[in-house]
């Protein structure tokens, strides 16, 4: 199943995505909660409704007419996110990342799972993407999956974790890479450089329509993983590839350490962290390291088309705008000491 939210007036309203038309499930069955956060804390029972709508609409059974939703209408499927984290599964992007700054890999990626909180309000879906001056100062995107939350729970173990998952999206961490750098110095964040925009999106697809792609975790690990091409265009070329089956460390235990001495609520979003590849920080740090003399970096300018792909989570498309303003919090910057 692939749930969505929509602008319906001024609401961010619940929807079903069925071959290619949005069918308002509260309209449909009033017993389901007209906004994703709601649903989400209805549980099994809310979901359980919804697919009886969507095998109904499928099997002829129930007639229902779908709302002419405008592209510019799609919005995140979960809009107002309960907390939105960030993992570090992929042991190919931190590689490569250290590699290039010619650091050694750090041995404690293979011991724990980590992840950070960003800024949950600053959640978006496909559309444009306004950015600050100082955000344009190494703009990046990131290729990411991700999940939503859908049921409490505390201390979870990753043998049970799975069950947690109410779906999988795919997931852009937009982030300004001088300001992350620079606030970094201080072992504190990312703050300011990853707070100002996290694409999501742009579906909430159902675990049980990833079943057919499903493939055992790597060696040592627990939970689900599966084979899903991941891909990225920037102004029509493709600038990265990777497979969400590459992840090292899985869903089920990232959510078991993001839920150890903490509750976890249903519309809490835990992105992957980044796939190899799938950063210009990355691939101009390995261009300059192979080819220092000619490689020339790349980065997001305003004005770009942002087009993310990931196999059965379908297609995330941004642009890159300018805010209408020239404050600048690099310029305020005190001076040396």
């Amino acid at each position: 199943m692939k749930l969505v939210s929509y602008l319906k007036g001024t609401n961010a309203q619940l929807g079903l995505y069925l071959n290619g038309s949005i069918y308002d499930l509260h309209a449909i069955d009033a017993n389901i909660p007209p906004s994703m956060g709601a649903f989400l804390f209805a549980g099994e029972e809310a979901m359980d409704a919804a697919r009886a709508v969507e095998s109904g609409l499928l099997n002829g059974s129930l007639q229902a007419e779908p709302d002419d939703v405008p592209e510019d209408f799609i919005l995140a499927p979960v809009p107002f996110p309960t907390s939105c984290r960030d993992g570090y599964a992929f042991r190919q992007h931190v590689e490569a990342a250290r590699r290039n700054r010619g650091v050694d890999m750090i041995p404690q990626f293979d011991e724990y799972p980590i992840f950070y909180f960003t800024n949950h309000n600053a959640v978006q879906g496909p559309g444009e993407i306004a950015c600050m001056p100082d955000h344009f100062l190494n703009l990046d995107f990131e290729l990411e999956a991700a999940i939503v939350i859908g049921k409490q729970g505390r201390n979870i173990p990753a043998e049970e974790a799975d069950s947690y998952i109410a779906g999988f999206m795919i997931m852009n961490d937009m982030s300004a890479r001088t300001l992350q750098m620079e606030e970094m110095l201080l072992n504190l964040g990312p703050a300011k450089g990853k707070d100002f925009s996290t694409v999501i999106g742009p579906w909430l697809v159902t675990p049980d329509e990833l079943e057919p792609f499903r493939i055992p975790a790597k060696p040592g690990h627990t939970g689900a993983n599966y084979n899903l091409g991941m891909k990225c265009w920037v102004n029509g070329k493709l600038v990265s590839e990777g497979n969400v089956g590459d992840m090292d460390w899985t869903f089920a235990e990232i959510i078991e350490r993001c839920s150890y001495g903490a509750d976890i609520l249903p519309g809490d979003v835990i992105g992957s962290g980044t796939v190899g590849t799938g950063c210009f920080l990355e691939l101009n740090g390995t261009g300059k390291r192979l080819d220092p003399e000619n490689f020339k970096p790349q980065w997001l300018q305003e004005g770009d088309e942002v087009k993310m792909e990931i196999t059965a989570l379908g297609t995330l498309v941004n642009t890159i705008v300018r805010e209408d303003s020239n404050f600048s919090i690099m310029a305020r910057k005190k001076g040396q000491r």
